[in-house]
């Protein structure tokens, strides 16, 4: 696959984490409408709150997507989802209703003040990694996963949209 300027489809991995209101809808409903970007998706993980204020637990997933968007394309993306599920930005890492971050793309680094590929934090969360090794065991190893601060557990996949039956 080629983007219009030549560019091919790179590999890109994003986490997404809900723990206010329907998390699990909140979730399926970001992750259809990535559309067919999308070509895989980890289990859900019940995951504990790491960094912020006392909260919640989450429900966390990793999305792997074939695309041609740069990062901030990709970043952009992330805003319009979290958008889209009422987030509310109030406190920093505090409680919410969708978090989508750029976790990696293949062949691309980026160092911004507002966006940092690979995502800076994630080889420091499990919530990232546990669900991350599930689709790219390549690029986290299961030591990786061990020595991240979080407790996670999988609670399921998500459930098949009205529109998949």
């Amino acid at each position: 696959m080629t983007s219009p300027d030549g560019g091919s489809a790179r590999r890109v991995f994003l986490s997404l984490g809900s723990n206010q209101g329907d998390r699990r809808r909140f979730l399926a409903e970001a992750v259809e409408s990535l559309g067919p970007m999308v070509t895989a998706v980890s289990s859900v993980f019940e995951t504990d709150p790491v960094g912020g204020p006392q909260q919640g637990l989450f429900l966390n997933l990793v999305v792997e997507l074939r695309s041609t968007l740069t990062p901030r394309e990709l970043l952009a993306v992330c805003h319009r989802l979290e958008s889209g599920a009422g987030r509310v930005r109030t406190e920093r890492w505090g409680p919410r209703t969708l978090d989508v971050d750029v976790l990696w793309i293949d062949g691309e680094t980026v160092a911004d003040d507002d966006l940092e590929i690979p995502h800076p934090r994630m080889w420091e969360r499990r919530f990232v990694l546990a669900p991350l090794r599930e689709l790219a065991p390549d690029l986290v190893g299961e030591d990786q996963v061990i020595a991240a601060v979080g407790a996670v557990r999988v609670v399921d996949g998500l459930p098949p949209s009205p529109g998949s039956r």
